[in-house]
């Protein structure tokens, strides 16, 4: 069975959410689920993720053997060849061997891919900014991370850490990063150091005192909707995060020169309110500098809708084309055989 003819199930494996979609040859969604994720439990990642993905396929009304492949993309540094997961320090997962415990528990050929990167792949497939070569994602979420499409091609890097940019210093006297450096670009803009750092102005302004109402402010969404209220604390807290994420932008469009950089990833699903402060700090940098404004043209940034699932199709993406390319490279070598 190839991918032309078969299900694919796409599981894309977030800090806090794990999203999946189960598709048929023509890219019909047949099923899709979210849960959380597993977050530290390393040894039984490959059970839990099983279960999912078995609760999607039930849900589906499809069996094992309808399906051609599962994709599946996780943070972190991904052996394509092996399907092992490294570096991955948002769930704690450290030289994980996914892609084998899922093959052995699922019986199905799964291909393990960095998340972001397969998001930013299923965006440059599906055409969804245009009939653009070059396009990058930036994911603003529980962590940071890029995925880059140069000429069509997935850029992975020489170590499997393209795009890491969330890993970036932006202030060395900083917040403690996960990475163990200090004031990383996720470290200051990620939606967990949103929430800390408006919780942390609230309990300053109130001398530690309780606040029941500020206390219930949970989420990135949440705080944006503070800021849009008038709130002094969330307003600075979310002005100063557009100022990074407007950094971390100009980071890309320097260093790739893309046709589009998305945005996407929680945080994002604020809208405006997200993308205000960020294009602001962007027309700063035009207004300053003729290498900015020749860079940073009007049309280079777009906002993912936040139901576009780039995750999950990012998943069912790479997936598909893995299992094309094995597919291609076996009739080549049955071609090969019968003329010799």
């Amino acid at each position: 069975m190839s991918a032309m003819d078969g299900v694919i199930v796409g599981c894309d494996i977030g800090g806090t959410k794990t999203a999946i979609l189960v598709c048929d040859a023509d890219g019909t969604v047949l099923a899709r689920s979210v849960a959380p994720t597993a977050v530290g439990d390393r040894d039984r990642a490959a059970d839990t993720i099983s279960a999912l993905v078995e609760a999607a396929l039930h849900d589906a009304g499809v069996n094992r053997a309808e399906v051609a492949g599962l994709g599946v993309g996780v943070p972190g540094r991904v052996d394509r060849e092996r399907g092992h997961v490294t570096l991955a320090v948002n769930l704690d997962w450290h030289d994980l061997p996914l892609g084998p415990r899922l093959e052995a528990r699922l019986g199905i050929p799964t291909i393990v891919e960095n998340d972001v990167r397969a998001a930013a792949l299923g965006l440059h497939r599906r055409r969804l900014f245009g009939p653009v070569e070059s396009l990058a994602f930036l994911a603003i979420g529980t962590g940071i991370a890029a995925g880059v499409v140069l000429d069509g091609v997935l850029h992975r890097g020489a170590h499997g850490l393209a795009g890491e940019i969330g890993h970036s210093i932006i202030d060395p006297d900083g917040p403690q990063c996960v990475c163990g450096n200090r004031g990383c670009f996720e470290a200051v803009a990620a939606g967990p150091a949103l929430v800390a750092q408006v919780r942390q102005g609230w309990a300053a302004q109130r001398n530690g005192g309780p606040d029941a109402h500020h206390e219930a402010v949970v989420g990135a969404e949440a705080v944006y909707a503070a800021a849009a209220t008038g709130d002094d604390v969330a307003r600075e807290v979310v002005d100063s995060t557009g100022r990074a994420i407007a950094w971390g932008i100009y980071l890309l469009a320097l260093a790739y020169d893309v046709e589009r950089i998305v945005l996407g990833g929680g945080v994002s699903h604020a809208g405006e309110a997200f993308m205000g402060p960020v294009r602001r700090q962007l027309d700063r940098y035009r207004e300053a500098s003729p290498l900015a404004a020749e860079i940073l043209l009007p049309d280079l940034v777009q906002l993912l809708p936040a139901d576009a699932d780039a995750g999950a199709w990012g998943a069912v993406t790479v997936a598909r084309e893995s299992l094309d390319g094995r597919r291609v490279a076996a009739l080549a070598g049955r071609r090969e055989v019968g003329h010799a």
